[in-house]
Parts: C-alpha cells; sequence; structure tokens
C-alpha cells in the first residue's frame, strides 16, 4: 500500500531537487528515501526502479526546459527565434545541471511514445527551424547541430573549460551569430555541392 502523502509526482519534483544538489548521479532511491524519512522500500510502490525514476526526472526536466524555451521563443522567428531559444537552453542548464543532465539520458521507447513534452520539445524545435526554411531530413540535421553546440559549450563553461580571456558570452553571441548564418544558407539536401 502506497504510503500517505507520497506520491509519483512529489517524488520526481524532489529528484530533481537532489539532482541540482548532488549531481544527476546522486540520485538514488535511497537518498530519497532519506528526503521523505520513509525506507527505500515505500518509494517502490511509486516508482519501479532507479532506471524508471532517472526516466520521469528526465521528463520532468525536459518539460521545464521546453515550458522556458517556449516562453522565450514565442512571437519570435529567424535569428531572434534562435537567440531567445539558445539563450533560455543555457540558462536552463546552467541554473539546473542536475536536471539538465537528466534531459540527456537515452529513454526508454515507450517513455518517448506517451510524453507531451517531448512532443512539444519537437513542435517547437522544428518550427523555428522552419522558420529558416528547412524541411526533412535537413530539419533533423539542424537539430543535432544545435544541440550538440549548445551541449557542448554548455558543458564546457559549467566545467571552467573555457580558459582564454575573451569574454564568455561574447563568445556565445557569436557562436549564436555563426550558428545564424548556417541555418540561413544551409546546403540542402541532394543540391549539388
Amino acid at each position: 500500500m502506497p504510503r500517505a502523502g507520497l506520491t509519483v509526482d512529489r517524488i520526481v519534483a524532489a529528484a530533481a531537487e537532489l539532482a541540482d544538489e548532488a549531481g544527476f548521479e546522486g540520485v538514488s532511491l535511497s537518498a530519497l528515501a532519506r528526503r521523505f524519512g520513509v525506507k527505500d522500500a515505500s518509494l517502490y510502490s511509486h516508482v519501479r526502479s532507479l532506471q524508471d525514476l532517472r526516466g520521469r526526472l528526465a521528463l520532468y526536466a525536459g518539460g521545464e526546459l521546453i515550458d522556458r524555451i517556449a516562453d522565450a521563443v514565442a512571437g519570435r522567428a529567424g535569428k531572434d527565434a534562435l537567440v531567445a531559444f539558445a539563450g533560455a537552453y543555457r540558462e536552463y542548464a546552467l541554473t539546473h545541471p542536475g536536471r539538465y543532465a537528466a534531459t540527456q539520458i537515452r529513454l526508454d521507447q515507450a517513455l518517448v511514445a506517451d510524453s507531451p513534452a517531448l512532443r512539444r520539445t519537437a513542435d517547437i524545435t522544428y518550427g523555428m527551424l522552419r522558420g529558416y526554411g528547412l524541411a526533412e531530413p535537413d530539419l533533423t540535421d539542424a537539430v543535432r547541430l544545435l544541440r550538440s553546440t549548445f551541449h557542448g559549450y554548455c558543458a564546457l563553461e559549467a566545467a571552467g573549460g573555457f580558459g582564454a580571456p575573451r569574454d564568455v558570452e561574447r563568445s556565445w553571441q557569436r557562436a549564436l551569430d555563426a550558428l545564424h548564418v548556417a541555418l540561413a544558407n544551409w546546403p540542402r539536401e541532394g543540391t549539388p555541392k
């Protein structure tokens, strides 16, 4: 029987807080049980396993991230949308490092298929890129370029990996300028090189 007061939503929200405090790898059922003052077994009435919990945390954090991005890009197009999208992404990654790390894990396809947050992420991201006139398969390639650029930059910045005296914010802005040029001049699949 589930313990009174414990719900999946409360457990996942607590896992998100723990992830930002202790890192994504620091999220465990034992640590959460201690937070709630219960035995580990009490959590199994709500989540099947640590993998299940981490998948739910990834969806929770992904939902938070896309909410911020959606708010930032609303009513914007082209470079303005790209800059707003990137800024919201970076701000979330740097202020919620554990939650952000959760968004990078590979999810069970059953969870992905039922996730409104992931569908919304695709809709907003593809919508922003369609503003550059992109269609498949170029959309997928452009998404991969943006994700790898944003993730790489944020990961290096968070780790203190930029040692040059050049202002990190200025480099970020220049990277976004370059991405805008790349997207605006995207080499379409099937066109002669």
